[in-house]
C-alpha cells in the first residue's frame, strides 16, 4: 500500500527533517509531543503503518531506530481527496465530505481525480477487492467497457459501464455470481472511470 494520509505524511516528514538535523530520528515521545499525542501509543500506530509501507525501516533494538528507506526519501506524492466509500456490489450511500491522502503520481494524469475506499466483492474478478482504494477521474462521460464510479437513484456502486441498445444501461459487476444492474440512461450519473488501485496486504 503505497498512499499516505495527511497525518502520516505529516509524521513522515517529522521524522525526515529530524534526521536531517540532529542525524537520528525522534522517539516516540517526541513525535507524540511535537503533533500533541495523548500517547505515545498513537506515535507508534503511525511509524508501524509508515514501516509497513515501506517509508520507514526500524531497528526494533535502538530507540531511535528509525531510518527513511532511500528510495522512498523525498519522493513527491500527490495529495487527493478521499471522499469515502463506493460499493462493488449492489448501490450504496452515496459518498460524503472529503479527507486527503496520497497517491504516486504516475496514477494522476490530467483532470480531476478523487480516491474511494471499495466496499463488496462484485469486481473480484478485475482483481478489485474489499477493501482496496481505487484512484477515480472525475468524468461525465464514459466509453463501453470502461469501469465506472456511477450513481444510481443518488446511491454510488463500481460496475463496467455498457449502453443498450434500448436506451437502457448495462452496469456489469465481475462476479459471475451476481446479476448486472440494468436499468433507464437517466437513472445513471457518472461521476468517474477507475485509473488506479491501491492495495493493504
Amino acid at each position: 500500500m503505497t498512499f499516505l494520509t495527511t497525518r502520516q505524511r505529516d509524521v513522515l516528514e517529522f521524522i525526515e527533517r529530524q534526521i536531517v538535523a540532529h542525524g537520528v530520528a525522534p522517539t516516540l515521545q517526541e513525535i507524540s509531543t511535537h503533533f500533541g499525542f495523548l500517547s505515545t501509543a498513537s506515535a507508534q500506530k503511525h511509524v508501524n503503518l509508515l514501516v509497513r509501507k515501506r517509508f520507514l525501516d526500524r531497528d526494533k533494538h535502538q530507540k531511535r531506530g528509525l531510518t527513511v528507506v532511500e528510495e522512498r526519501a523525498g519522493q513527491a506524492l500527490t495529495p487527493l481527496p478521499l471522499v469515502g466509500t463506493v460499493a462493488a456490489g449492489s448501490p450504496i450511500e452515496n459518498f460524503g465530505e472529503a479527507e486527503e491522502t496520497t497517491v504516486p503520481p504516475d496514477m494522476v494524469g490530467q483532470g480531476e481525480h478523487f480516491v474511494l475506499q471499495v466496499r463488496g466483492l462484485s469486481m473480484i474478478d478485475d482483481g478489485i477487492h474489499d477493501g482496496d482504494h481505487i484512484v477515480v477521474k472525475r468524468v461525465v462521460e464514459a466509453r463501453p467497457g470502461d469501469t465506472v464510479v456511477a450513481l444510481v437513484d443518488g446511491e454510488a456502486t463500481l460496475k463496467r459501464f455498457f449502453p443498450e441498445a434500448d436506451g437502457k444501461i448495462r452496469l456489469q459487476g465481475a462476479n459471475p455470481t451476481l446479476a448486472p444492474i440494468v436499468i433507464p440512461a437517466s437513472s445513471v450519473v457518472i461521476q468517474g472511470i477507475l485509473v488506479g488501485l491501491l492495495r493493504k496486504y
